[in-house]
């Protein structure tokens, strides 16, 4: 393409991308512009569309506006404006939405990229007799052709021909040859539109006053044959009906990792990297030595790696692509052979051992760099001027890294930005995860029950620029949006523990207006709230709100009567709760625990005694679930609030044959759930267990042994063991008989009532 510019020296370069793009043109060329880089359309409504054209240093259309710059000559892009395609994409969702998807329709450019793969096949079949989608033309090229699939196929065929008019009869001709294939995908109504806006732009410069003879259009093969004078254009009427939505433009950095087919996105590019080399030996005239350059690149990763290559693997593995490309009348070697030869002598015929280093050289981990003063959304200066501000720039890559943030006040820095950096980096972290800018995603830290602590891992993607431009019709800050984000978050709160998480999401952005606004909603719901798991779920959230206040710096005593409210109102919910089947009872338990933990790390400031005289009140009660009627006995024995005299008691009294065998055995699951340790400790426990077990019938025993065995089995095997020599010293037998007991072999007939055991139906009692 270069050396048809140098020849004919144009007076107008006409691109194929959006035509309302162009005033970004000088953008893409300035100085500190390092592709990959993309323009990004996107509404300026909701519901947000976007696409992407994405531009690597090597894409034909970046090397023409660099040329006409460098030329000084006029530039543009003739494809349909933007709020045309982003008018298709709702046409194509709306028919998506009713059903309607029985023969192709128009949809937006970044998919039709993912078409010509022959990967976006559509039927209106019915959903049990799906028939095998059509084989695409580009697939039916690569098998007559030889090769194991398009991209080598052209690859071999035209990125290895570097003869430019020879590679421009051989576009024209597939583009020609692809226009007479009945290949539905191809003949989308939004190629036939796209065509027929280009032309117009064509002929409107011819118009102008510019020879045909002096423009160079550059665009797909596909296009390519029909953009001559004998086509008609888009009439003004035409193009005044066409689906559009009010749109806006902006670069963005891009990478190659998503460039390539790999990320799921599929922009007709699988390698990156390797295409990026390939045009360097291009442009430096030593294109044969790329074999060298990309097998000797393979075996320093893998040497960095631990896998030892010597540099005859590597010559050898040259020569092997060689020949495999000669035995298909190639140039030179394609990826494929490139592939085929370094795992042959690479790697032993083990591709496993060299994939990961396969993907660096091929898709690589570059990404592109845009610098200041672009035409970018305030949103993303807003996003810039805190990456620099809060030292982040390292961490901006396509490689995951983690950061590890220590909340507290840096007493030895000298400034006070400096020693609240990590604080400061945690809001800002936490407000993107509001936006869903998943720049920075929280994993578990080492110091789980540390309020100061803090470990992120941070990856930059395409993805991330794209959420954040689609923030700015929330606001033009990143504050700002966050802001109103959680302001449509209470506005369509309805349930307090939904509210309360707001209440802790504010807190964590460090947005004081925001907490203070989701605390008043919060008052409001409570006081019609009774459900113990909602409630209780809001009580955490304030709890752990609370605990932040120090380290956040952020005031707590607003929430303190809010936790109290919420802890009475919980208290007094627990019985009635509390009467419900085994299922809602295990979903109750984790709630229990809730209010337990924050009667221990709040006892100065909620009602302590009333949950404590509820937990008596569910201990003894018969009527309510045995589960929990036993974990609620388990939290007062914890606490020291239940004598062993009481518990002995209630143990004979909840385990003796005139009670159902299974309410026994669950009220025993419920107890044995908390300080296990202190239930091993008291012998009274199993020696009434085991008469309980004794006096059972069979009948009663099989429904007792279903929630036996669970509650049992969730013990470790040390305290299984000292289970059995509790047992063994109320049956009098020696400790020693029982351990050597509990670790010889189990006999064939124990082994048959195990497997009797374990086959039984419980489902009928």
């Amino acid at each position: 393409m270069l050396a048809l510019l140098d020849r004919v020296r144009p007076k107008v370069v006409l691109i194929e991308a959006p035509a309302d793009a162009s005033n970004l043109l000088p953008d893409l060329t300035r100085a500190g512009t390092r592709p990959p880089i993309a323009i990004l359309a996107y509404t300026d409504s909701v519901p947000v569309r976007t696409f992407v054209y994405p531009l690597a240093e090597y894409s034909p259309e970046y090397q023409a506006i660099r040329w006409a710059k460098q030329s000084r000559v006029h530039v543009e892009f003739i494809d349909l404006p933007s709020d045309v395609f982003l008018g298709l994409q709702d046409v194509e969702w709306q028919r998506l939405r009713s059903g309607n998807v029985s023969t192709p329709e128009p949809v937006s450019d970044v998919e039709q990229s993912q078409d010509d793969n022959g990967s976006d096949w559509r039927t209106n079949a019915s959903p049990m007799m799906v028939p095998e989608p059509p084989r695409s033309i580009y697939e039916r090229i690569a098998e007559r052709s030889g090769e194991p699939d398009y991209d080598t196929f052209w690859e071999r065929r035209f990125e290895h021909n570097l003869s430019d008019q020879a590679y421009q009869l051989a576009a024209l001709t597939l583009g020609r040859e692809l226009r007479e294939e009945p290949d539905p995908l191809s003949w989308r109504a939004e190629n036939l539109v796209r065509e027929a806006y280009m032309r117009r732009r064509i002929q409107e410069v011819i118009a102008s006053g510019v020879e045909p003879e002096r423009i160079v259009v550059v665009v797909g093969a596909f296009h390519a044959p029909v953009l001559g004078l004998e086509n008609p254009a888009i009439t003004d009427e035409e193009l005044r009906r066409l689906p559009r939505r009010g749109s806006k433009l902006t670069l963005m950095p891009y990478s190659y990792f998503r460039l390539s087919s790999q990320s799921g996105y599929g922009a007709g590019n699988r390698a990156p990297a390797y295409f990026q080399m390939a045009w360097e030996q291009l442009r430096v005239g030593r294109f044969q030595e790329l074999p060298q350059r990309y097998l000797s690149e393979l075996a320093r990763l893998l040497r960095e790696s631990g896998h030892h290559r010597s540099t005859a693997e590597v010559i050898e593995a040259v020569r092997l692509a060689e020949t495999l490309s000669a035995l298909h009348d190639g140039y030179a070697p394609t990826l494929a052979d490139l592939h085929d030869a370094a795992v042959t002598l690479m790697a032993h015929g083990d591709r496993g051992i060299i994939a990961e280093a396969l993907a660096q050289v091929d898709v690589g981990t570059a990404i592109g760099e845009l610098p200041e003063g672009v035409s970018r959304t305030s949103i993303q200066d807003d996003f810039e001027r805190h990456i620099n501000r809060l030292k982040l720039n390292k961490y901006k890559s396509a490689v995951a890294q983690e950061l590890s943030l220590d909340l507290r006040e840096n007493r030895y820095a000298k400034t006070a930005q400096a020693a609240f950096l990590d604080l400061e980096r945690s809001s800002f972290f936490h407000r993107l995860r509001v936006l869903g800018v998943e720049f920075a995603i929280a994993v578990p830290s080492r110091q789980d029950q540390a309020t100061w602590e803090e470990l992120w891992r941070l990856q930059w993607r395409p993805e991330c620029e794209i959420a954040l431009v689609e923030a700015v019709l929330l606001g033009e800050t990143i504050e700002l949006a966050t802001a109103y984000q959680f302001q449509q978050r209470l506005n369509e709160a309805t349930a307090i523990d939904s509210t309360a998480a707001i209440i802790r999401d504010a807190c964590l952005c460090q947005l004081p207006a925001a907490m203070d606004a989701a605390r008043r909603r919060l008052q409001e719901l409570a006081a019609e709230s009774s459900d113990l798991k909602a409630i209780a779920l809001a009580a955490d959230e304030l709890r752990q709100a609370i605990r932040y206040g120090d380290v956040r710096k952020f005031e707590v005593s607003p929430l303190l009567p809010l936790l109290e409210v919420l802890f009475v109102q919980g208290c007094l919910s627990l019985d009635a709760a509390a009467t419900c089947d085994a299922k809602t009872a295990q979903e109750l338990m984790p709630a229990i625990d809730q209010f337990h933990r924050i009667s221990l790390e709040h006892a100065e400031h909620v009602e302590v005694e009333l949950w404590h005289t509820e937990l008596h009140r569910l201990a003894n009660a018969d009527d309510r679930n045995p589960l929990l009627s036993g974990y609620a006995a388990a939290i007062l024995l914890e606490r020291g609030l239940m004598a062993t005299a009481e518990l002995s008691q209630e143990i004979s009294r909840r385990l003796s044959p005139g009670i159902p065998a299974d309410l026994g055995a669950g009220w025993f699951e419920g107890l044995s759930q908390r300080n296990r340790p202190a239930l091993l400790a008291r012998q009274v426990l199993w020696e009434e267990l085991a008469r309980y077990v004794e006096a059972l019938d069979a009948e009663q025993f099989l429904r007792a042994v279903v929630v036996l065995r669970r509650a049992l089995g969730s013990f470790t095997p040390a305290q299984k063991r000292q289970i059995c020599e509790n047992l063994a010293e109320f049956w009098q037998v020696e400790r020693e008989s029982a351990q050597e007991a509990l670790g010889g072999r189990l006999s064939e007939a124990e082994l048959q009532q195990l497997a009797g055991l374990n086959d039984f139906n419980f489902d009928n009692l």
